[in-house]
Parts: C-alpha cells; sequence; structure tokens
C-alpha cells in the first residue's frame, strides 16, 4: 500500500518555482492532482497552439528543461520524490501531446484523454523510467514518453477521424 504524501501548504505558491511545479496550484486538488494539472495544461496548451511548430517544440523543449529544475527542487522541498501535487510534468506531457494535433475541441479533448491514459497506466517503458530514474529528470521524463506515446496515438485517431 502506498503512503499517502504530506499535504502541501498553499505558501508554497508564493515562490514562482514551486508555483510552476505545483501546476498554477492544480496540484493541490485533494484528488486527482495529475488530471488537475493536465486540466491546467489546456489554457498554456491554447496560448501556444498558433505558435509555429519549431517555436511550439522549442517552447516544450524549455518547459521540460525548466521542469527538471522545478520539480526537482519542489520534491526536496516536500522531502517526498514526485509528490503527486508536482505536476509540472503533465503540464509538459500535454503540450507533447498536442504538438501536432489539429486546432479543434475534439483534438484538445481526445489529447487530454490519450494522455491521461497514458499517465495512468503507465506501459512499459513508462512504467520502467517511472520506477528507475529519480530526481527533476526522473519526475519529468515518463510524462514526457506519456506524452509522445499519447501523441502517437492522437496522430493515429486523426488519420481514422480526420
Amino acid at each position: 500500500m502506498k503512503a499517502t504524501p504530506p499535504p502541501i501548504s498553499p505558501t508554497l505558491l508564493r515562490d514562482p518555482g514551486h508555483l510552476l511545479a505545483l501546476g498554477f496550484g492544480s496540484g493541490l486538488a485533494p484528488r486527482a492532482p495529475g488530471t488537475f494539472g493536465t486540466l491546467a495544461a489546456v489554457p498554456v496548451y491554447l496560448l501556444c497552439a498558433q505558435l509555429p511548430l519549431m517555436v511550439y517544440l522549442a517552447v516544450v523543449i524549455a518547459a521540460f528543461v525548466l521542469g527538471v529544475y522545478l520539480c526537482g527542487r519542489t520534491a526536496r522541498a516536500l522531502g517526498v520524490h514526485d509528490h503527486p501535487g508536482i505536476v509540472w510534468d503533465e503540464v509538459v506531457g500535454y503540450l507533447l501531446t498536442m504538438a501536432w494535433a489539429p486546432p479543434g475541441w475534439l483534438w484538445v479533448v481526445l489529447g487530454f484523454v490519450c494522455f491521461r491514459l497514458f499517465d495512468i497506466l503507465k506501459p512499459w517503458p513508462i512504467r520502467v523510467l517511472d520506477r528507475s530514474v529519480h530526481g527533476g529528470f526522473g519526475i519529468m521524463i515518463d510524462d514526457a514518453l506519456a506524452g509522445v506515446l499519447a501523441a502517437l496515438s492522437v496522430a493515429g485517431l486523426v488519420r481514422v477521424l480526420g
């Protein structure tokens, strides 16, 4: 049985780095913080969706690199590796999912569902990374891979439904 992680003090949100790592506060949700973190990613995606693909990908890479540092820092502050409230990795994973998605709410929702499924189920090799890679990079990499697999799923759905 998994131990219950310690509660997160809302005062942590006063620090801009922790605010980002905690998904603008969405990680404080008492249930399903990863889902709420992914929901917080939707407006971020909508702000970035009109960028040229190469600029969009540069933003995602920068968000990933920043996340390695911020998520590791917040995990140390909370005393728990990959505390469920740390959801910047979900934000980046969802942005990766949507990198090649066509515009429209159908794709926003399907990308959300695909990403959440891969993030929750953690099929191989995501599960291996989740269990064996630690620190900020470990927090970020499994969700990045879930985002890539979800992006491939969305691309398949575009072919079928598009």
